[in-house]
């Protein structure tokens, strides 16, 4: 019996030796490789400086009016994601992309990523580039703080223009994102990796090689890292901090919808009943995936180009 035995418990020792190596080797990789792509990363926009740190803003375009740009949560680099509509817009308005701490070039920072917190760090970069009257766009979980931001600084505000943007109280919306699962895999080398033998998420869209590839290193650096890990476990909270509420009455709001989520039945009732709580709302629905300024940044520069116009706010 002793023999079975043994070769038991043999092959069970492989086979738990095998993956714990294969992990030992590509968390070596790993942090090897973070430090290699580190001086590959090159510079863009420019730097401003926000309570005591730098967070890195794009601004392009010479128009009047100027749009600031919020992305949603745990978009690497903000700025080169939104390129495509950065270019349908500016040829109209001043567009300001802005990269929040721990995104990015912007710094990381150890201030709680509450809505109150990314919303006055928001401003604050606004005030230094001497803007104070715009158009808030924003992306999925930028609709969120939009709120927040709308509560606080209506005063700046011209409109706001959601792309798929979050909606308080959705379904979903307290459900916790499993931090814990992606820092662990990031540390073993596993989501570098898996990113290695899958495909890549912005081949075949506007994008050009220097582009795909600074978003690549980017999502590398960024996307498991303190900051914005921090930003995912404040999700739930952020939702909380704004269920019921409305943007102002006077607000114009602008909400480009996906028309075929998959995920939520109510996704376009939830985006109508927002934009009837306000006197000038209008709901556009668009085909295409979560991320529609991807692939559909010439309709919605050209929505927005028209709904301003009509009311005379750009």
């Amino acid at each position: 019996m002793r023999k079975p035995l043994r070769v038991v418990l043999t092959t069970l020792g492989v086979l738990v030796a095998v993956p714990v190596l294969l992990l030992a080797t590509t968390a070596v990789v790993n942090v090897v490789a973070t430090k290699s792509e580190a001086s590959s990363i090159t510079r863009y926009g420019q730097l401003v400086p926000v309570d005591g740190k730098q967070m890195n803003v794009v601004v392009e375009g010479n128009g009047a009016e100027t749009i600031v740009l919020l992305p949603g949560l745990g978009t690497a680099a903000p700025a080169l994601d939104f390129q495509p509509l950065i270019t349908q817009l500016r040829s109209t308005y001043r567009v300001v992309a802005v990269e929040p701490f721990g995104t990015g070039l912007s710094d990381p920072t150890d201030t709680d990523r509450t809505a109150a917190n990314i919303t006055r760090e928001v401003h604050e970069a606004l005030q230094h580039l001497g803007i104070d009257r715009y158009v808030l766009m924003g992306h999925s979980i930028a609709g969120i703080y939009a709120l927040t931001y709308a509560a606080d600084y209506a005063d700046e505000l011209v409109a706001f223009v959601g792309i798929d943007s979050s909606v308080p109280d959705q379904p979903g919306w307290d459900d916790p994102i499993p931090t814990g699962v992606i820092v662990g895999l990031s540390k073993l080398g596993v989501t570098r990796a898996l990113a290695a033998i899958t495909d890549d998420p912005y081949a075949g869209l506007p994008y050009d090689e220097r582009t795909r590839k600074q978003l690549r290193l980017l999502s590398a650096k960024n996307t498991a890292a303190p900051t914005m890990v921090d930003e995912m476990e404040h999700a739930p909270a952020n939702f909380a901090a704004v269920s019921g509420k409305t943007f102002p009455k006077g607000l114009p709001v602008l909400l480009f919808v996906r028309s075929n989520d998959p995920d939520v039945a109510d996704w376009v009732a939830l985006h109508e009943q927002q934009a009837a709580g306000v006197d000038t709302g209008q709901v556009v629905l668009l085909t295409g995936d979560h991320y529609l300024h991807h692939t559909l940044s010439p309709e919605i520069a050209q929505q927005t180009r028209a709904f301003l116009a009509a009311r005379s706010l750009g």
